[in-house]
Parts: structure tokens; sequence; C-alpha cells
């Protein structure tokens, strides 16, 4: 079977609900990222065989296949490039990845961009299903899926809360995750780890032009006593917005090809995927499913978690990766080193191409071997992806 290879992976930097990349249209936000990559790699834009777009809410500015109207904004692509934009929840652009690698790895195609976006200021999260219901055209939930799971709702606040019941979590140990995701992502910004991953966007601000280079949500002056003060999502419960991840604008874009590619083009690969798994479980507390999905890959991949130098848990609530790390048994000065959600965002759509950027640009900063990326998804399903630096 042919090999996979990662050439280069890009984002841009993170921007607040209502902030610095507001004023950007998706689509236009998405070309950005993947004329970045396109230009960076050197790739001849002609010999792209597809685009895999991750985007959660397609509606409005979002709607119309949202790839391939990414392609028709880009400055660089052909108008003979294909598109296909894809939902897999909040694990959508890392599903992109893992089409990209099985696509390379049949040898159907040899040159394929993962790519994803969401704007979450200008389609708000799951607005492409409550604008329909609040127009009286439906609900997601159909009388099958009610009669297999009555009285259930089916809510990622709800299962988070759930998860940190299950493995008793208190919320000042929450907080004190949250803390640290701002604290290494500070550190992450001021040592300039990020430079090599995120690509400068032109932006419009009251005071004049200037380039959007640093993410957006990072609270540099973030206290745990501040922290401590937000209000609980849930009465009783333990989460706030402060130990969950933040709404966030972006895209990302990684460049996957086969070893033939390579040469044919005279690229240099950053990293070879090792493993592709998604597994589902409970729909219900829906978001712990990384846990299981984290055991079959590592299995598969012949691996212990020992032998994984770098971790990318999305932090969609602290009490995900926290109970991954309970239950692999993993070293948390290994996890999210750059920080996470909690402090970068999570653009639904665009988080699993961020994160692999983030994960090979990591790797090769610190000079490690392996990396595993896993995303918790709508649903109850997982993404686990695992590569290998180059």
């Amino acid at each position: 079977m042919t090999t996979a290879y990662i050439v280069d992976a890009v984002r841009t930097a993170g921007g607040r609900r209502g902030g610095r990349l507001a004023g950007i249209h998706p689509v236009d936000l998405l070309a950005h990222s993947l004329d970045a990559i396109v230009e960076r790699s050197g790739i001849d834009p002609t010999a792209i065989d597809d685009v895999v777009s991750g985007c959660v809410s397609q509606a409005g500015e979002q709607a119309g296949q949202v790839g391939r109207m990414a392609v028709l904004a880009s400055k660089l692509l052909p108008q003979s490039t294909p598109a296909v934009s894809i939902d897999r929840q909040c694990g959508s652009s890392q599903q992109a990845i893992q089409f990209a690698a099985q696509a390379v790895m049949s040898g159907t195609q040899d040159v394929v961009i993962a790519s994803g976006v969401e704007s979450m200021t200008r389609v708000p999260m799951g607005s492409n299903m409550t604008l329909h219901m609040k127009e009286g055209l439906g609900n997601y939930m159909s009388p099958g899926v009610q009669e297999k799971y009555p009285n259930v709702q089916f809510s990622q606040f709800m299962g988070a809360e759930m998860i940190a019941q299950k493995h008793d979590f208190s919320k000042d140990q929450i907080d004190a995750f949250a803390l640290e995701s701002h604290k290494r992502a500070i550190a992450a910004t001021e040592a300039g780890a990020f430079k090599d991953e995120i690509v400068p966007i032109a932006i419009e601000m009251p005071e004049g032009d200037a380039m959007h280079t640093v993410d957006e949500g990072i609270r540099f002056d973030a206290t745990l006593e501040g922290i401590a003060g937000v209000k609980l999502l849930a009465p009783e419960g333990r989460i706030t917005a402060a130990s969950a991840s933040q709404i966030c604008d972006g895209s990302s874009a990684v460049l996957v090809v086969s070893e033939e590619a390579l040469k044919r083009h005279n690229l240099t690969p950053m990293a070879r995927i090792h493993n592709l798994t998604v597994t589902a479980g409970d729909p219900v507390i829906m978001l712990e499913e990384p846990l299981f999905a984290t055991d079959r890959a590592l299995e598969r991949a012949g691996l212990k978690i020992d032998d994984i130098d770098l971790y990318e848990v999305n932090e969609a609530f602290a009490p995900v990766p926290m109970a991954w790390l309970k239950h692999t048994d993993a070293d948390p000065e290994k996890l999210n080193v750059h920080g996470g959600a909690i402090a970068l965002g999570h653009p639904l759509g665009a988080s699993g191409t961020k994160l692999m950027a983030t994960l090979v640009h990591g790797l090769k900063r610190h000079g490690k071997k392996y990396g595993l990326q896993t995303m918790c998804e709508g649903g109850g399903v997982a993404n686990v992806t695992i590569v290998e630096s180059l």
C-alpha cells in the first residue's frame, strides 16, 4: 500500500467571536489557507487532485459547497481543481486528512489538500439547524432516533458534565486545567512556537490595515481566580465558559501526497501518516470516545502510549483531555504542549487540520518522532491520527 506523507500544514491565527477575523467571508478565509499551502510547498497547482474541506455549520456564507467555493476564490488554484465539503462535526477536517490519506494510500490520487474552515462569528454554531426549526422546517431528531433514544437530548455540554462526574473531576481541578492551557499558549506565543504554522492574513481594523498573526483568544492576564469566578454553565455543574473551548474564526490546510508525488514534484515531507482510526460509541455522554479510539489506534499501530512523543487532544471541554489522560495514563507534559482550544479557540470545521499543523510543527520544533491527534465529535464519534515526524 502506498504511504501518505504530510508536506506542510498551515493555519490562520484564531479570531475571537466578533474579533479580528469577523470581517472576512469564510470562503475567502479558507481560500487564504489553500493559497498558503500551495505557495509554501511549491506544488504545481494543476497537480492537486482534490481538496477536502471540513465545515460544520454548512449554511449561509458556508453553504453552496464551501470547499469548492474556496477553490473558486483562490488566487492560485485553477477552476479545474475539484473540492468536496464534509461534516464529521468537530472532527471534520481531521477526517479530511484521513480521507486525503486514504485517497493517496489507495493509489487513486497523489496530491490532496485537506482543509477546514469555520467562521463562528458569521455563521453561528448550530444555525444550520436552529434557523430551519424556527421556520417550522423540521428537527434533525427523527422519529426513528427518538424511538431508540426516548427523552434524550444530545448535548455536548451535558456530555462534558457527565464526563466530569463520571471521572470525579472537581471544579477546582477543571479550572486549573483551563489556566494551564492559557499558560502554555502564552509561553508558546512568546517563544515563537507558532511562527512556522501560522500564515499571516491581512485584516481591516478601525485604526487601519493590519496583519493577523497572534491567536486572539489567549488571555495573557489569565488567573486562577478569574477563571474560578466565571458562571457555571449548568446549576450544580462543574464547567464554565472558561473551561470550555472558545468560539473561534479560522481556517487551516494540510498537504498530503504520495511517495511518487514527492519525487515528481521535488517535495520534502514533514511527516509520514502512520495510522488512521475512527470509532463511535455512546452518543449521550458523547465526548468520551477519544479514550477508546486511542486504545484502538495504538493497538493497530503496534505502539504504546509512551511511544508517542506529543499528544494533541482537542480541549472541547477541560474534562475531555483530563479523562483521556486518566484513561491512557499518558504523560501530561506531552499533552497540548503549546496550549489547547480553551486558550487558542476551536473553529469547529477547521480544528482538525489546525491541530495537525500544531502537531507536525511541534514535533519538528522539539525534535520528536511520533505524534497523536484525537478529537471528540458530536454523536459520540472520535478520530485518531498518528504521524511520524521525518
